[in-house]
């Protein structure tokens, strides 16, 4: 009685050292200082007082802890010396408590024992692993009889954390197998357990039960919560069944009613766990089974409506598996006046914010800025932003056209052709070697909107059905669900799909294993999902091309950006065809043939198969040469004033500073990042954010109901990463992204989830609140659905709503050897700027990689530059600087160029279009010309192997400019080019992979 009473003592500090710092209210920021060097000592320590002379003593220390393991290192610290204990003796290790015996060496006084020490390990200061430290030979598991209790004279006066955020609360705090016990014997009849939790305490271990429950008799079955008018009131249910597997697992919700007989109905109540609403916008039923001795929560809420009277609301919660009887809790909150002024949603801390895991905001198709509503015309076209799809019976395209010009500055009305003829599939018999035809129905179209059109068309024939689904988007956005149906037993030698290009229209090619650029004479690829984060490609030309991919029903968009082999793409069983399929693209009679194959298979009759793909139709819009020249961007948290002086006017905050501390949840330091965007706003700078979804940091207040999902929200791994994560996250996940100086450490998002839909809350509340002009998007991990929502929401009531896009170099084992822009071609229609990115070489590649894969010229966009500064005498052909102040070489003197020119108001005329007035008689020495009324600047670079000594071809009429009145001069450009007169006609030196800027007025 007396070993037991002495722990249960110890077991009380514990407890209460802990709840000191288990308030769940808003975090600290700043962040609280650090006691100690944890990366050095670990985050816990138990604080030993010793009064006794003892040469020897003993202490028994019930961390409670389930991750202390028999072979975990301790480290003890005599607080007097500050000097680490070199001998200890280990007596037992396990998750409850541990034994251990030393010499203390200045005899009486405080002794620290750090009980999780770990060293740091991993690729690198930002992927980091903590390795905890470990003995070679493993402590005994269970106290010998005689060494269950401290020495006389030894106390433990406290536990303590590195700092609260690192401290464990109650709910970690893990109860003894004898409590466990004692509980179970307490309530022998019952086959599972319901434990109601208030929004205060989240649940956060899955496989170990906290002290505080099995502390009790009998579990609750009422919980009492206070809650303000027209907030959202969190609370949860938390299941635990010892004996069994519970399955699909349901919660229902009574009306609630109040002393003087108001109702909350109870359709105000939600599951997150078994309904919700994709990101999508589709309805979720979702499916919980609790695995035997497994802890799963349950979060629920309440949104209490704003016009009820201050009272009592008595409700109740059913819980019900298919498996095991219902278990009902009594729920009374307390529902009173906002007092405090904030919005429900202003109080992220609060679990306020849950209900936007299901929201549908900005969820409708509606046209956005700069495109133009679809029409339709008689013969079954469909006219947008200049471009146009003609379909045929089949209800596959008939004819794609667009009307850009070759400039890429406008749009006129001659078409630019695609096709040479319609895409249409084949479908060959294995047995003859024929081919099957099947008689096109006719299009019909179900739905015509603004945004939208939908059509199907059915295609027979005796043995096969295809049956087309097509949807057109207002930004050129074409899906395809191509349904085939076996009407019989049928071995197919093949079935192919053609999309013949017109042959002037297939000049360039990335994907499939292809750098952006001249596209090659032929092309075999063959599907390696496993490997290669590849199913389509792109080609075109400059103002007309397809982006086309292959999919089927099981689509699933992999991760990417360093995590593409850790959830790969879904091979097509279409296809794919186990690895059978592949693409052929090369020149076949008139046309450019991008043949997609999928080899031969046997479908039984009934067999049904999805050949679904997509095409995304380029360019999106002409380039905004406009806003490149104005819009003049400062990488960098900075001085407002420091940025003026620059010459800068948007600013991008990137996360890890004391405005956004933490990547992609800004809702920490709002108060800061408002003064921040406030006082740019007053000097006319506009301000955007880092903020996107691949990746969330660990301060998130949300964390606990997204784990309580399972791996919807967060991508299923091994775990490990800074110590934070090891000890409150615990295991299945992925770490991400750290940054030491804000102990910030993320985890990997799944892909496409209820999380996207918080996204877009997150920014419109932003927007609203904070005052933010856009965002930077640092690599994408979500797909144009949420793109287009977060555009909407930006860019509400006329707001700017910038978006630049900056992706390192996919091309890469780890990325799946992705090209940037093929991967993220389907964002494109909203971004504003690109901005590639760590990887890009400038120096060694041609001026089709720059064109296709860096500049965003083909598909209406304009870019930036980054490894090493980039090359600026090859930026220029593009219109491309790098960017302030991110490189020892800025921006800031060309922007003196070009403000002393006045190329704002200039037309941009680029090697590529056949308008080009001014030329080089070497065609490794490229130019751009930058046209106003009377006068020009010309850009030229050199991709020669060598210097070069080049003359210009200039075609004064196109220029507009009077020869004889003709000014030609190389300005001085620091870091540039030195300025000098020059006469046409003479030569003009070009240094190998630079260039010079040429004024002619």
């Amino acid at each position: 009685m007396k070993k037991r009473t002495a722990y249960s003592k110890l077991a009380t500090i514990l407890a209460v050292s802990l709840f000191v710092n288990a308030v769940h209210a808003q975090l600290a920021y700043p962040p609280e200082k650090q006691k100690w060097d944890a990366d050095q000592l670990g985050n816990h320590r138990a604080v030993l007082k010793i009064n006794t002379d003892q040469k020897e003593v003993q202490a028994v220390i019930p961390w409670r802890n389930r991750w202390v393991e028999a072979n975990q290192e301790v480290i003890i610290v005599d607080s007097a010396s500050n000097q680490q204990i070199s001998s200890i003796n280990y007596l037992w290790m396990n998750t409850e408590s541990g034994g251990l015996s030393f010499r203390p060496t200045s005899g009486k006084g405080i002794y620290y024992v750090y009980y999780l020490p770990y060293k740091m390990g991993g690729r690198s200061r930002n992927y980091p692993d903590a390795i905890y430290l470990k003995n070679s030979t493993p402590a005994p598991v269970q106290a010998a009889k005689n060494d269950a209790i401290s020495s006389k004279g030894i106390t433990i006066d406290r536990f303590e954390a590195v700092d609260q955020y690192n401290s464990n609360d109650p709910m970690e705090v893990l109860a003894t197998k004898a409590e466990i016990k004692s509980f179970l014997n307490s309530n022998v009849k019952e086959d599972y357990f319901v434990f109601p939790e208030r929004r205060e305490s989240p649940i956060k271990m899955d496989n170990n039960l906290p002290q505080l429950w099995m502390r009790k008799t009998k579990v609750p079955n009422q919980l009492e919560g206070n809650a303000q008018k027209g907030e959202y009131y969190a609370f949860q249910l938390g299941l635990w069944s010892p004996k069994r597997d519970l399955q699909t697992v349901q919660v229902s919700f009574s009306d609630f009613k109040s002393s003087d007989g108001t109702i909350i109905a109870a359709n105000s109540l939600n599951c997150l766990n078994t309904q919700g609403t994709a990101y999508t916008g589709e309805a979720m039923h979702l499916t919980v089974n609790v695995p035997a001795n497994k802890i799963q929560a349950l979060w629920c809420g309440m949104q209490v409506p704003e016009n009820i009277p201050a009272g009592t609301y008595v409700g109740t919660a059913t819980v019900k598996a298919n498996n095991a009887t219902a278990k009902t809790v009594k729920l009374v909150f307390h529902v009173s006046d906002n007092a405090s002024g904030l919005a429900s949603v202003d109080q992220p801390w609060k679990m306020t914010r849950l209900p936007w895991l299901n929201s549908t905001l900005a969820q409708k198709n509606t046209v956005i800025a700069p495109y133009t509503p679809i029409a339709l015309t008689a013969d079954s076209t469909l006219q947008l932003l200049g471009r146009e799809v003609k379909l045929s019976a089949t209800g596959l395209p008939k004819q794609i056209s667009t009307f850009f010009t070759p400039e890429m500055t406008s749009i006129s009305t001659k078409p630019n052709t695609l096709l040479y003829e319609p895409v249409h599939f084949h479908f060959y018999r294995a047995s003859d070697g024929k081919e099957i035809q099947l008689q096109a129905a006719g299009v019909q179209f179900k739905e015509k909107n603004e945004g939208e059109y939908r059509w199907i068309a059915k295609n027979e024939s005796a043995d096969l059905t295809m049956e087309v689904e097509g949807k057109l988007e207002f930004d050129g956005y074409l899906h395809y669900v191509v349904k085939l149906t076996a009407l019989n037993d049928i071995t197919l030698k093949d079935i192919n799909m053609h999309i013949p290009v017109m042959p002037d229209k297939a000049n360039y090619f990335m994907g499939l294993g292809q750098k952006g650029g001249k596209r090659p004479e032929q092309l075999s690829w063959k599907w390696d999902v496993a490997n290669k984060n590849q199913d389509g490609g792109w080609i075109g030309a400059v103002n007309a091309g397809l982006q086309f991919s292959l999919r089927d029903e099981h689509y699933s968009r992999p991760l990417n950006t360093n995590f593409y082999l850790q959830k790969p793409l879904v091979l097509p069983t279409s296809w794919g065809n186990e690895n059978k399929g592949g693409i052929d693209i090369g020149l076949k009679g008139k046309s450019v043939l991008v043949n997609s194959y999928s080899g031969e298979r046997e479908l039984k009759k009934g067999a049904v198969l999805y050949y679904n793909f997509n095409l995304l139709i380029t360019p999106f819009h002409p380039i905004n040469t406009e806003a490149q020249w104005n819009e003049r961007y400062y990488h960098a948290y900075k001085p407002v004033d420091s940025v003026v002086a620059s010459g800068s006017n948007v600013i991008n905050i990137h996360h890890a500073n004391v405005i956004n501390p933490y990547i992609n949840y800004p809702f920490i330091a709002t108060k800061e990042m408002k003064e921040y965007i406030d006082q740019a706003h007053h000097a006319g700078l506009k301000v955007k954010i880092y903020n996107t979804v691949r990746e969330v940091s660990n301060r998130v207040y949300e964390l606990y109901p997204l784990r309580s999902l399972g791996t919807e929200v967060f991508s299923p791994g091994k775990g490990g990463g800074y110590s934070w994560l090891q000890e409150h996250v615990g295991n299945n996940y992925l770490a991400a992204w750290y940054v030491p100086e804000f102990k910030d450490a993320a985890i990997i998002n799944s892909g496409m989830n209820r999380w996207h839909n918080y996204y877009v809350e997150g920014m419109n509340w932003l927007v609203d609140h904070i005052g933010l002009d856009g965002i930077y998007l640092d690599d994408v991990a979500f797909d144009r659905v949420t793109m287009k929502r977060i555009k909407r929401v930006l860019t509400k009531n006329g707001k700017s709503g910038l978006i630049d896009l900056h992706s390192a170099n996919q091309y890469n084992k780890s990325d799946g050897f992705n090209n940037s822009a093929n991967l993220y071609l389907e964002h494109f229609p909203y971004i504003n700027r690109l901005w590639f990115g760590e990887y890009f070489d400038y120096e060694n590649n041609q001026p089709d990689f720059f064109l296709t894969e860096v500049s965003g010229i083909p598909f209406g966009l304009m870019g930036e530059m980054l490894q090493d500064g980039g090359n600026p005498w090859r930026g220029m052909i593009y219109g491309m600087t790098n960017r302030m102040p991110y490189q020892k070489l800025t921006p800031k003197d060309l922007w003196k160029t070009w403000d002393n020119f006045g190329i704002k108001g200039s037309n941009m005329i680029g090697y590529w279009s056949p308008n080009i007035p001014v030329k080089t008689d070497n065609e490794k020495v490229l130019t751009t010309v930058y046209s106003r009324p009377g006068k020009a600047m010309v850009a030229m670079a050199s991709w020669a192997d060598t210097d070069v000594d080049v003359q210009l071809a200039i075609d004064w009429d196109k220029l507009g400019v009077d020869p004889k009145k003709a000014k030609l001069s190389i300005p001085t450009i620091a870091d540039f080019q030195s300025g000098t007169a020059y006469k046409f006609g003479d030569k003009i030196s070009i240094a190998k992979n630079k260039g010079i800027i040429l004024l002619i007025e």
